[in-house]
């Protein structure tokens, strides 16, 4: 089977795990982040941040791991496998630190590729520090403006999804208060310019419809 492998990406906090735990309750193969499985085995042999005190190692276990979570992810029986993250957020975070990392990290962003990407933006609304999860808000924008960069530079494409959530308390009939959530998530449009030239007489053929003359023309996708 060709396993599509699509990622889910964004800044600390901005609603990936939240996203994927959804997505495993309706039936979805998918692989969680494992970076915070990564900085909890520290912190249980007595190193409270890994990533800020021994970088290199805490990159290069997340490497691995997320390499073994590619491999597996396509060898699955699925059609879709949704993933916490990809390979090219080891990198982007190390361009956030300034630190140095070997070939085989460039290597290893070359040679793992991903169908589709979402990109989730920072969402200060839902944003909480943890033991695990230690950047300031300010310190996640950045992150997302690296991840952005970082993967651009590796070719990949991402669909940038916004959300947000309203709330409205209504009363019923009988008198009691209820609360009605809206969670809305938008999708940026995505554009796309055909330019075709043809020979006097001939056509070009967009969407169904055949076109004999100069002309421009807009229509929308399914």
């Amino acid at each position: 089977m060709n396993t599509k492998l699509v990622l889910i990406i964004g800044g600390p906090g901005s609603g990936k795990t939240t996203i994927i735990n959804e997505l495993i309750a309706k039936g979805y193969t998918c692989y969680p982040e494992i970076s915070r499985e990564v900085t909890k085995k520290a912190q249980e042999k007595g190193i409270d941040q890994l990533f800020l005190t021994e970088p290199l190692l805490f990159s290069q276990l997340l490497l691995e791991g997320r390499i073994d979570q590619h491999r597996n992810a396509a060898e699955e029986d699925a059609p879709v496998v949704f993933i916490d993250r990809g390979i090219p957020d080891v990198l982007a975070y190390m361009h956030y630190k300034g630190d140095a990392y070997p070939e085989s990290f460039d290597m290893a962003c070359k040679n793992h590729l991903y169908h589709q990407i979402f990109l989730l933006p920072p969402w200060e609304n839902i944003y909480i520090s943890d033991e695990q999860r230690y950047e300031s808000f300010e310190q996640a924008n950045l992150i997302h403006r690296y991840l952005v960069d970082t993967y651009k530079g590796y070719g990949f494409e991402f669909i940038a999804v916004e959300s947000c959530v309203y709330k409205q308390k209504l009363q019923s009939g009988i008198g009691c208060d209820s609360t009605v959530i809206l969670n809305v998530t938008v999708n940026k449009k995505q554009y796309e310019n055909v330019e075709a030239t043809i020979c006097q007489g001939s056509y070009y053929e967009f969407t169904g419809v055949k076109y004999y003359t100069n002309t421009i023309h807009s229509d929308t996708l399914p």
